[in-house]
């Protein structure tokens, strides 16, 4: 089974159509006004119903409230909600969502530790490149070694750079949960580079094959039975 793979930035449904055929377990949409990726929930929720079921659409919110969570999550039909801001550990709880919370991997590891460890055991950790003003869609790597040691511990998401060029190499080191690429496959910020989401799929294949066994496992459960 192969890893699970979440694309996000998506704002148009061709894109998303095209994810959920080369095997995406899950795609992302971004609420947040400022980011260049940001789309309407109408115009999310159109894109949502045009999807098949096994694959997740998942909110990526910065520091919401837990009523705007639970109405863009209404409006569009999210199964899943990816908390990208300074929010605080509490917001996790009771989300009737599978959750995911992004940390900002720093160049202190213990500062990473840190944050990973405010993370309630049940939520899905997304490491990702440190920017307080993207948050997120950098292009910028982060410490696979302290990723690699953090996916060995607990169920977490590699960001943060992936590209059709380096995810083989990303999958050898940390073995994640799952994968989450967005600028690394993109033409212009929000549209998706077909050539380049179909090598990066073809990328993750190839690493997953080679590695075989080797390969931690990764279950889909929790992203498909949560739609």
């Amino acid at each position: 089974m192969m890893v699970n793979v979440k694309v996000c930035g998506i704002t148009r449904a061709g894109d998303a159509a095209l994810a959920a055929k080369l095997g995406a377990s899950a795609v992302g949409f971004i609420f947040w006004p400022r980011s260049p990726r940001y789309i309407e929930p109408a115009v999310a929720a159109g894109i949502v119903r045009s999807m098949p079921g096994n694959v997740v659409p998942v909110g990526v919110f910065v520091n919401p409230t837990r009523e705007e969570v639970q109405e863009v999550a209404g409006t569009v039909g999210l199964a899943g909600v990816q908390l990208h801001g300074d929010e605080p550990a509490t917001l996790c709880d009771g989300l009737p969502y599978d959750v995911w919370k992004a940390v900002a991997v720093d160049s202190n590891r213990d500062v990473t530790r840190a944050r990973v460890d405010e993370v309630p055991d049940e939520v899905t950790v997304l490491l990702d490149a440190s920017d307080r003003t993207r948050r997120g869609g950098t292009g910028r790597t982060i410490d696979w070694e302290i990723a690699a040691v953090i996916a060995a511990e607990r169920r977490t998401m590699l960001a943060g750079g992936l590209a059709p060029d380096n995810v083989g190499a990303a999958l050898r080191r940390v073995r994640p949960y799952g994968l989450d690429v967005s600028s690394g496959v993109e033409a212009s910020p929000g549209q998706k580079d077909p050539d380049r989401l179909r090598a990066f799929f073809n990328a993750v294949r190839a690493t997953h094959q080679a590695m075989g066994d080797g390969m931690r496992a990764a279950p889909r459960r929790t992203l498909e039975n949560s739609r």
